[in-house]
């Protein structure tokens, strides 16, 4: 699977960041049917650690502390994802990775992942 990430950037604290990410494509052609979508994040000499996710089925979840600043929304009918990063700190500094799982007609699941986009929090 493709993902196309766009969005990111530099903010001020306090300030907003919109990441969107589309996934396409797929090495089991169009048999595969989307069912998780997000986002992860790696800060410097930190590991990486989840943002937010969406489930297929709707339900959403957030990393520590992030649901009151972050909101995610999602098509799964475009296979699309999109990431609202609100009251920015310093601390969102990282490079954020789109992410896609999806499973074959087979119940084969896969998670592929985007090339990272940078977002830089500093005054």
């Amino acid at each position: 699977v493709q993902l196309q990430a766009s969005g990111g950037g530099s903010a001020q604290p306090g300030g907003s960041l919109q990441l969107s990410c589309a996934a396409s494509g797929s090495r089991f052609g169009s048999g595969v049917e989307f069912i998780r979508m997000g986002w992860y994040r790696q800060a410097p000499r930190e590991e990486r650690e989840m943002v937010a996710a969406s489930n297929k089925g709707g339900s959403t979840e957030y990393g520590n502390s992030l649901k009151d600043r972050f909101t995610i929304f999602s098509d799964f009918a475009k296979n699309t994802v999109l990431l609202q990063m609100n009251s920015l700190r310093r601390e969102d500094t990282a490079v954020y990775y789109c992410f896609a799982r999806y499973k074959t007609i087979r119940d084969f699941e896969f998670t592929d992942w985007g090339q990272g986009t940078l977002v830089t929090v500093s005054s």
